[in-house]
């Protein structure tokens, strides 16, 4: 019997929880082999959890409750950290608590875990729900990374991972600021399932075009030495071709040491320290069990 480990992040949207924890023991009942228990990391909400009742599919419920708000990704910096230190799981799944992460694909994940159980799963988004917009504009983001890193990440929080690499990511300052980029950089065997962006439960999605833009470059920042590289490579080839064309591209030369520049100063984002000290932020923990 494998054990999983599904790690939610909360803040306020506990109504939302309430649905994603039915629809979680609905979509696990029939996997074989396999025990889940649930994380949920209270990122200082405002709004006090509610008494949540237990699936009988799902083993048990921990709540961790936390004295400040870090958001979203961080939540998850420290949970992966805090587990790399209670190590009693196989497998870690990271998932939203807002319905964007479809539990219907939870099965999916764990079939391709265990056809390779040593090798982490990420979920591929394949299709997006929001308007053609925001759409548009990831698609952006993706080609953005896709330029300045030379790597195609398609991949958000959804992901499986297996317990080595749980603790390799769990050492990497760079999880303090980027998930999808950390595990780009130091995951270089995985798996991928194909994966559907559901729909929020309650409310639009949280996900600002300001928060995209803190996403895409957090990102990159990651990979800010490969980015450097690539900036010195683009700043000689602008200077030997507007010798070569009598062209002055110092407009573009200018743009791209200011990018590399704002990227650097992205990546202060990243902490060690923080990420070490994350668990000393807990107030009190509920175990919730049948």
């Amino acid at each position: 019997m494998k054990k999983f480990i599904i790690l939610i992040p909360i803040y306020n949207d506990w109504k939302s929880l309430t649905k994603l924890l039915i629809s979680i023991g609905k979509n696990i009942k029939n996997i074989k082999g396999a025990q889940f228990d649930c994380i949920v990391v209270n990122d200082f909400s405002t709004i006090k959890n509610p008494k949540i009742t237990i699936p009988p599919e799902i083993n048990s419920i921990k709540i961790i409750h936390m004295n400040k708000n870090r958001g979203h990704a961080r939540c998850n910096a420290f949970g992966i950290k805090y587990l790399s230190e209670n190590l009693d799981l196989d497998y870690l799944i990271l998932m939203d608590g807002d319905g964007e992460d479809r539990p219907e694909e939870i099965k999916l994940l764990v079939d391709k875990i265990f056809l390779e159980p040593n090798k982490s799963v990420v979920a591929k988004r394949i299709k997006r729900s929001e308007g053609p917009l925001f759409q548009m504009l990831y698609r952006l983001h993706k080609y953005l990374t896709l330029l300045t890193t030379g790597k195609l990440i398609n991949f958000g929080n959804y992901s499986c991972l297996t317990k080595s690499d749980l603790k390799m990511l769990s050492t990497k300052a760079s999880l303090w600021s980027s998930y999808s980029g950390s595990f780009k950089h130091n995951v270089k065997n995985y798996n991928e399932v194909n994966s559907f962006r559901g729909m929020r439960y309650f409310g639009p999605t949280q996900m600002s075009l300001f928060k995209l833009v803190i996403h895409s470059f957090s990102i990159i920042a990651v990979f800010k030495y490969r980015l450097f590289f690539i900036s010195l490579t683009l700043l000689a080839s602008f200077h030997y071709l507007g010798i070569f064309l009598k062209f002055n591209f110092v407009l573009f030369q200018i743009l791209i040491v200011l990018f590399n520049i704002f990227i650097f100063i992205v990546s202060f984002r990243e902490s060690e320290k923080e990420l070490e000290n994350s668990k000393l932020h807990i107030v009190n923990i509920e175990n919730l069990t049948h």
